[in-house]
């Protein structure tokens, strides 16, 4: 199987969306690819036991992408080999009566992972850079001083939002979490097929939604805001990486690999065992050993 680098996809440089693939042809049989991907799932599930144990970082790991572009079962399938208890996946639709009471990070802050564990966000802060550049009227929602027009926005207003955003990343990184961001980049046609698929096959109808074609007329707009976003908020401390995403399999190995390349760099071990546990080990054992098994 040919050999996949996280590294380069990672956006270390000025980002131009074009020149991000959707593609790598075939690196491997499907086979391969799920062979592959299932022996860094199980490094991931190790790693993230250790973790645990250490109570010193957590990780945060960003998804974001068009629709179809394969957030959902990515998901399934990168952390399947997790402890149930030590991954936790949210999805951020629109925001509740609740949290539109709050700033726009609020609802994002209160999701963050506890110390030894993960939080997948699918969909995520990012999106109120997104699709609120795209339907600034979404923007209005937010009862923000001073802001009661679409034309009320003032002229530096999403140049804020990517500082905020960025000084969020950089204080959550600073205390403990590990912020990784993927951008699962698929092409204007697969996504066409992809939704086709949703309306050819009976069983994925519930998929579909009318306002998927919607958005779709809006492709451009989204592509240049992405890249927008991507070059003003991918830092050292939470990078972005742009994953070709037309093949699902790939895309999930590449991700996969992506986490476990960053976290081996981080000493996850376990913390030490107290001196009088170790110094009695062989007394707890002949106790436990001595009783009848009722």
């Amino acid at each position: 199987m040919k050999a996949l680098h996280p590294e380069d996809f990672k956006v270390t440089s000025r980002f131009a969306i074009a020149g991000c693939k959707t593609s790598i042809g075939h690196p491997g049989t499907h086979d391969e690819l799920k062979e592959a991907l299932g022996e860094v799932s199980k490094q991931l599930g190790k790693l993230q036991d250790k973790m645990y144990a250490n109570n010193r970082y957590s990780v945060l790991i960003v998804l974001q992408g068009m629709d179809t572009s394969g957030k959902d079962s990515l998901i399934k399938q990168v952390f399947k080999n997790f402890n149930a208890r030590g991954v936790n996946v949210f999805s951020f639709k629109q925001p509740t009566a609740l949290e539109l009471k709050h700033d726009y990070l609020w609802r994002h802050y209160v999701a963050l992972p506890e110390r030894g564990k993960f939080a997948v966000f699918n969909r995520s802060h990012y999106e109120n850079v997104l699709v609120t550049r795209v339907h600034p009227d979404y923007l209005l929602k937010e009862n923000l001083p001073g802001i009661e027009a679409v034309g009320d926005i003032p002229a530096d207003f999403w140049a804020q939002r990517f500082k905020q955003i960025n000084d969020f990343e950089r204080h959550v990184a600073q205390n403990g979490t590990v912020v990784l961001k993927f951008f699962l980049n698929i092409s204007k046609e697969e996504q066409r097929q992809r939704l086709l698929r949703r309306l050819n096959l009976k069983n994925h109808n519930w998929k579909f939604s009318p306002a998927d074609l919607d958005e779709r007329q809006l492709w451009d707009e989204y592509q240049k805001y992405y890249e927008e976003a991507i070059n003003h908020t991918s830092t050292a401390h939470a990078p972005w990486y742009c994953i070709p995403a037309d093949s699902k399999k790939t895309a999930r190995l590449l991700v996969a690999k992506a986490i476990l390349h960053e976290l081996e760099k981080y000493d996850f071990h376990e913390p030490e065992v107290d001196e009088t546990v170790l110094e009695n080990i062989n007394a707890y054992k002949r106790k436990l050993e001595s009783e009848d098994g009722r």
